[in-house]
């Protein structure tokens, strides 16, 4: 199997399994990948964690001979179908942590891009380097990456085609947290913990507010929070939560 789906109480781990290509994202890999996504969805995970087998690479991107010799029209529906993975990633009604341990370059890192949050062994080496192969990143980089640490910072990355360190990807946001010591997969348990005891729905409404705020002006992004608030307050969970405020006590965590 190129990616393995398990699921440990109250989470989803989805691993991708070609560590002899250092987890290389080949179109069957994808396929895989979208399907596991599937099953998270249509599951009672609360949250969801993304690494790559083998403790070299969280994936070292696109699986190079895969993308030579196909025609331009199979490359743009195989770069589609990728981008809507990652985009489908990107959307799941709980928050996702990438455990990058090693390198996660190209494709990899955009798929760590579609993710919630990141988190980053102290050894761990990032980047967009397409570039040096005469291509540019296609899963999202060029669209995630500067939303997430700028466009200076994104430029200098892409157009670079250099490898990002860890202390620099925590410095410029890239990454949420490095793992000193211990346990990675323990540490991003941890991690994602403080991000699955509230509700799922609120959780889910606030990141479709921030993700959709940021395609538009301010203005746009202040109708959806209003918009979304309004459907909050509807929900059970809220008028749970409420209450419990009111009557100084702790809310049962009610999801729609």
């Amino acid at each position: 199997m190129n990616v393995v789906l398990e699921f440990h109480g109250d989470h989803a781990v989805i691993t991708l399994n070609r560590p002899e290509s250092l987890n290389a994202l080949s179109l069957p890999l994808l396929r895989e990948l979208n399907q596991a996504l599937d099953e998270v969805s249509g599951s009672a995970a609360r949250g969801l964690i993304v690494t790559g087998a083998g403790g070299k690479a969280f994936c070292a991107g696109a699986d190079i001979p895969e993308l030579m010799g196909r025609s331009v029209g199979q490359q743009r529906r195989d770069t589609a179908f990728a981008q809507q993975v990652v985009t489908r990633l990107s959307r799941l009604r709980v928050p996702s942590v990438a455990l990058i341990t090693g390198f996660a370059l190209g494709g990899g890192l955009e798929l760590a891009l579609g993710c919630t949050f990141r988190l980053a062994t102290r050894a761990s080496r990032m980047g967009l380097p397409e570039v040096k192969l005469g291509l540019i990143p296609g899963y999202g980089g060029t669209q995630r990456l500067p939303r997430l640490v700028g466009e200076s910072a994104a430029l200098d990355i892409i157009l670079s085609g250099r490898f990002v360190e860890a202390d620099e990807a925590l410095r410029i946001g890239l990454v949420n947290h490095l793992v000193e010591d211990g346990d990675p997969m323990e540490a991003a348990r941890k991690f994602l913990a403080r991000y699955t005891v509230h509700s799922l729905y609120a959780s889910a409404l606030a990141r479709e507010a921030v993700q959709r705020g940021l395609q538009g002006t301010l203005d746009d992004g202040l109708k959806i929070e209003a918009d979304l608030l309004s459907v909050a307050m509807e929900s059970a969970g809220a008028q749970e939560g409420m209450k419990a405020f009111v009557e100084k006590r702790k809310p049962a965590v009610l999801d729609e």
